[in-house]
């Protein structure tokens, strides 16, 4: 298996795993939180898409792809440092909370992944040789 295979099912993995913590924290009664509540639907929603994107993505697009969900999964760790820290539209999360720490480990874990994937991806590709271009030692000269 390469590198970029591991990462690529590692990001999705972390992307579903953070976007069902948010559904499952929607559905036990998140829901009913005003400005947030919607807020935990839509990144369910959103992480779900995305990490089934990244699975599905053709490797020449892996890498914006991988950069997308890797800011989507660092805002959302922002998101939740905030609540924790001066709070969010008037929310504020305790670490005790439900699944906190676990949505902490998954999103720090899954922004780390695929900043990874994302830059193993785009520079794979910006450093591919073109096989149509030729080296310059091999243009012959007239």
């Amino acid at each position: 298996m390469t590198s970029r295979f591991v990462l690529r099912v590692a990001g999705a993995g972390l992307t579903a795993a953070m976007a069902l913590i948010h559904l499952r924290l929607w559905a036990e009664g998140y829901r009913d939180l005003t400005t947030i509540g919607p807020l935990f639907m839509l990144n369910g929603v959103v992480g779900i898409l995305l990490s089934v994107g990244l699975l599905v993505t053709p490797a020449r697009r892996l890498g914006p792809v991988a950069a997308v969900t890797a800011l989507f999964t660092a805002g959302t760790l922002g998101a939740l440092v905030l609540s924790l820290t001066t709070g969010l539209f008037g929310f504020y999360e305790s670490v005790d909370a439900n699944l906190v720490r676990p949505a902490l480990y998954v999103e720090t874990a899954a922004t780390a992944v695929l900043t990874a994937l994302a830059m193993n991806a785009i520079g794979h590709r910006h450093y591919r040789r073109d096989p149509d271009r030729r080296h310059p030692r091999e243009v012959q000269r007239f």
